[in-house]
């Protein structure tokens, strides 16, 4: 998604810095998931409060439909991938 900052015809620097705003979350993420492979409780909260986070910022715009699949298919997933993180998390505790 972020490559259509190439299409706005801007210097180099302008490019990296727009390829940098655009992948911002997705270094986040990347950095919480490097975290999460040694703690998995981080893990767990982490991608549970970003759920939530997406959910609440989805709610702060006028209510339509179409909303609801968007909240499913993201925040879905990262409720999904933080129990999993849990999960593994309370397993490792419990041995």
């Amino acid at each position: 998604m972020s490559l259509d900052i190439f299409d706005m015809k801007l210097n180099f620097w302008q490019t990296v810095l727009g390829l940098l705003m655009h992948n911002l979350p997705a270094l986040v993420l990347l950095v919480v998931l490097i975290i999460s492979w040694k703690y998995e409780i981080v893990g767990g909260v982490a991608f549970i409060l970003g759920g939530l986070l997406y959910i609440i910022l989805l709610l702060k715009n006028p209510f339509e439909w179409y909303m609801l699949s968007w909240a499913i298919q993201i925040s879905g997933i990262a409720f999904f991938i933080g129990i999993l993180f849990l999960i593994n998390w309370r397993n490792k505790k419990a041995t």
